[in-house]
């Protein structure tokens, strides 16, 4: 089952399919006619959106239509994110690079799972993370990245290079011909921060956001604040799930309404690049 949704002039499909009779799911797919398009899997999270896709506190996505496929962040447990990938009929081996948003373990300890299937991969990480978590990546047989500043990862890939402090963060930015795609892991410098920087270094707007915007804590007339500095940058699509939380969600599904996306581990999210 699927569910498709237009918006001005753009495609975006959340695939909503579930493992039932042992059958996997997989998303299904909208692509120019040239077969590009860019598609986001969510393949770890806390929130749920297919019955087929298990739950757990983390993040992970896995970014494909760039010329790399590209793991954003690893959820909390290997097996877990092991399990997801199997389910949505995604191979470790199809993997091309990780890219890590933050240090905190719920986006970090399923890389040590995925080095074990696919080692041969290149590891973006915050130029601050600790010399023994960069060490055990390099002797998993994988090649280390530290990435100091707001950086050109790949042809329309960026990394905002790392924001805040304690822990410090980075955010993947993909430059499409409709504005800027904005992945967060937690968004701890703050999500308004990060869509700043993303538009400060690209001078786009912001045609979608998606992942965790650290919310699930604060106060309504916090969050509700934040919705309006989002709004008034111009984000015109969001996609929030992991530590978003409930009462944030709820806001910013009534605050952008048929522009709001349902997100949560399962779900897919395609768009023309």
């Amino acid at each position: 089952m699927g569910k498709a949704v237009r918006f001005a002039g753009l495609f975006l499909l959340l695939g909503i399919l579930s493992v039932t009779a042992g059958l996997a799911a997989t998303g299904l797919r909208v692509r120019n006619q040239d077969g590009s398009g860019l598609r986001i899997a969510i393949l770890y999270d806390n929130v749920p959106f297919t019955t087929g896709c298990r739950t757990d506190w983390g993040f992970a996505a896995l970014i494909q239509g760039t010329g790399q496929n590209i793991l954003f962040d690893t959820g909390g447990d290997g097996a877990v994110l092991l399990a997801n990938m199997g389910g949505m009929g995604i191979d470790p081996d199809e993997v091309d690079v990780v890219f890590l948003s933050h240090i905190h373990g719920d986006h970090t300890r399923g890389l040590r799972s995925l080095l074990r299937r696919k080692p041969d991969v290149s590891v973006f990480l915050p130029v601050g993370f600790p010399r023994d978590f960069r060490d055990s990546v390099r002797r998993a047989g994988a090649r280390v990245v530290p990435v100091a500043t707001a950086t050109k990862l790949f042809d329309r890939v960026y990394s905002s290079g790392p924001i805040g402090h304690a822990p410090e963060e980075q955010a993947l930015i993909i430059d499409t011909t409709e504005g800027l795609v904005v992945l967060t892991g937690c968004a701890h410098p703050g999500v308004v921060e990060i869509v700043r920087a993303a538009m400060n270094q690209h001078r786009k707007p912001v045609r979608l956001l998606v992942g965790g915007l650290h919310l699930f804590r604060q106060s309504e007339r916090r969050i509700l604040k934040t919705i309006g500095e989002l709004k008034a940058l111009g984000v015109v699509h969001v996609a929030p799930s992991h530590c978003t939380g409930e009462r944030a969600l709820a806001l910013f599904r009534r605050a952008w309404g048929g522009a709001f996306i349902e997100s949560g581990c399962g779900a897919v999210i395609e768009l023309a690049p």
